[in-house]
């Protein structure tokens, strides 16, 4: 017993057993249970397997615009989130900028409020009535006032809004952090050659903030594509005009939960998974993140 204790062989892997056993309990027992269950048709009492059957009735219009929106809403969103944090993020970690901590937490405050009731608060903004917070500023400059969440791409841009607001603080503070691992006598030798502030910003921040921006990047594909609580919200229901708020998430929900049928739902979920995989896969390649340095 006392050998064991204090072997140095077992060590490693009584450290890593925490990880080992919530990692087969939270996630690979659930994926490998969704992927039996989206070959099953599943009613109250009893389960059959019906082989690709629900994969097949997968291939239906509804779905596909399911696809078609998370796929616009996570690429437009990784255009907002990813540069406009990091500009932030190196005015913020200026010398010259002031007040730096009130705008810091100005910015994250938004990531500690709740998405049901900023999806609650935007709804009643964004409302198709004169009196609503949008319309009365529209036209208070002459326009008319428009119909938010009942057109397609004024929707969208109401989600990209609120996710602006409610996301924008977190990645900054992880582009900070990585600003604050960059020595400044990189910055200092930099102004010495005669770089101006274009020149360090792409030459060395940029380059330096890669691990940084390959992680936001990451997370925010997956935060894209499982987006549903904003949209849930801001339609009050999974029931948008002409679904143009529909996500596969909300496809999941509906086919799972409203309509009882929880084979589509795990076939959706397992559809979820390989598109974020598949993609993540690809962005990681593309950054270089498989290569062997040199």
């Amino acid at each position: 017993m006392s050998s064991l204790l204090y072997s140095q062989k077992l060590a490693p892997y009584v450290f890593v057993l925490p990880f080992i056993i919530s990692f087969s309990v939270f996630f690979a027992y659930p994926v490998i249970s969704a992927f039996i269950m989206s070959f099953q048709e599943i009613v109250p009492g009893s389960t059959k397997f019906i082989g690709i059957e629900n994969y097949k009735e997968l291939w239906n219009p509804t779905f596909l615009k399911a696809i078609k929106n998370s796929a616009i809403y996570t690429a437009l969103s990784l255009l907002l989130l990813i540069p406009i944090p990091l500009v932030l993020a190196v005015f913020l970690n200026s010398k010259v900028m002031m007040f730096k901590n009130f705008f810091r937490s100005t910015l994250f405050i938004p990531a500690l409020t709740s998405v049901v009731v900023a999806g609650t608060i935007f709804r009643l903004a964004f409302g198709e009535l004169e009196g609503s917070l949008m319309n009365t500023l529209i036209t208070s400059f002459g326009l008319d006032k428009q119909r938010w969440l009942g057109e397609r791409w004024l929707g969208m841009m109401t989600l990209l809004i609120l996710a602006c607001w409610r996301w924008m603080g977190i990645n900054m503070l992880y582009f900070m952090a990585g600003l604050q691992n960059i020595s400044k006598e990189v910055y200092e030798s930099a102004e010495i050659d005669g770089a101006n502030i274009w020149n360090k910003f792409a030459n060395i921040t940029v380059p330096l903030l890669k691990p940084i921006t390959v992680y936001v990047f990451t997370i925010s594909i997956y935060g894209g594509f499982a987006m549903f609580t904003e949209s849930y919200m801001l339609w009050n229901g999974n029931r948008s005009p002409k679904d143009i708020g529909l996500t596969i998430v909300g496809y999941l929900y509906r086919s799972g939960w409203e309509q009882n049928n929880l084979g589509i739902g795990a076939a959706v979920g397992i559809v979820l998974l390989a598109i974020t995989m598949i993609i993540t896969f690809v962005q990681l390649n593309l950054f270089g993140l498989f290569k062997k340095e040199e």
